[in-house]
């Protein structure tokens, strides 16, 4: 298949290109290589992905809808996977109006481009934190969540109404992915478990907020990008038990999805920290803080209905899968 990929630089976007060009699949790549991180380690996976056959890199903002427009008119991908956003919870304390730009005005460009040239399915990103002041363990695709508590969250939250407008108006099949945690080899450096690495190596201490009493659905790489592409596989189809007067958020009369991807087995913080502690060889020096805003206590995917529909079975440890971090960590650093 011809897909486009956004956010073909980012952790998850190059694996998944990676992984769609290792099946023979030819792969247009959006990114802008902004600077909310390391812009040296998009780079470098880029030159994974722009090595292989196969692989169209276009530098682009999702919020240029000239540009978006023209790429779909150019490439005509049959599917879509928009992982391109601005991601992060606490930084959407600081800019806000990043997330209106990248994750609202970006995905209605996406999602015209869609529209206007018959792609056959767009998968993209949601998120675990859509489910903000939930509490009910595990979380489920079929609860409500109309209580998020950063802008993050809910720009998360409205991509997935946009996206039900699109597929109920203009039978555009669409399926989100609420990604919990996403950890692994060539990782985001504002994610915990990175930052952590990178401290306790340095001889630095580790903030650790709510006191270390939080609780982490980490999923890796591999198996995430697993169900992506199960995913990617199956098109959506309208759900004919779908009822208004007991209406299911999950499923719709239109070609709409929704499911968790997760590892389903929620991690205590501290537990995580020892097990990165035993992979470095090093104990961490920790300040513990209260919870921040936008912060929730735990998370813990309900993956029942990706089982049920792709056959998706994470089945990565997170021992495992953080020793796999690290050896890529000391690799890349050189440490």
């Amino acid at each position: 298949m011809k897909v486009l990929v956004t956010g073909s630089a980012g952790f998850i976007g190059s694996a998944l290109s990676l992984r769609l060009l290792e099946r023979g699949d030819e792969v247009i790549g959006i990114d802008n290589l902004n600077d909310y991180y390391d812009v040296g380690l998009k780079q470098a996976r880029l030159e994974r992905t722009t090595a292989c056959e196969g692989y169209t890199d276009k530098r682009v903002s999702l919020e240029d809808r000239e540009a978006i427009a023209g790429i779909f008119r150019e490439y005509r991908p049959e599917r879509v996977v928009n992982l391109a956003a601005q991601a992060g919870v606490r930084y959407s304390l600081e800019n806000p109006l990043a997330y209106v730009d990248t994750n609202l005005v970006g995905f209605a460009n996406i999602l015209e481009g869609c529209r206007h040239n018959d792609v056959e399915h767009l998968v993209y990103a949601s998120s675990s934190s859509v489910y903000g002041s939930n509490t009910k363990m595990p979380f489920s695709v079929h609860d409500n969540v109309d209580h998020p508590v950063s802008l993050y969250a809910a720009s998360k939250k409205a991509n997935e109404l946009m996206a039900h407008t699109y597929s109920h108006l203009y039978r555009l099949p669409t399926t989100g992915l609420r990604f919990f945690t996403v950890y692994g080899p060539w990782g985001r450096p504002d994610m915990a478990y990175f930052s952590f690495t990178q401290k306790i190596l340095a001889g630095k201490p580790i903030d650790v907020f709510n006191n270390g009493n939080h609780q982490r659905d980490f999923t890796y790489i591999d198996d995430i990008i697993e169900g992506v592409v199960r995913v990617l596989d199956r098109i959506p189809e309208p759900d004919p038990d779908w009822s208004g007067d007991t209406p299911d958020s999950a499923t719709s009369t239109a070609p709409y999805q929704l499911y968790n991807i997760g590892n389903n087995e929620p991690v205590e913080l501290m537990h995580y920290i020892e097990i990165l502690e035993n992979c470095l060889g090093k104990k961490a020096a920790k300040n513990m803080l209260p919870m921040q805003p936008g912060d929730v206590q735990a998370t813990y995917a309900d993956v029942d209905d990706l089982v049920r529909d792709v056959g998706y079975q994470p089945d990565t440890p997170v021992a495992e899968g953080m020793a796999r971090f690290v050896d890529w960590y000391r690799d890349y650093y050189a440490l």
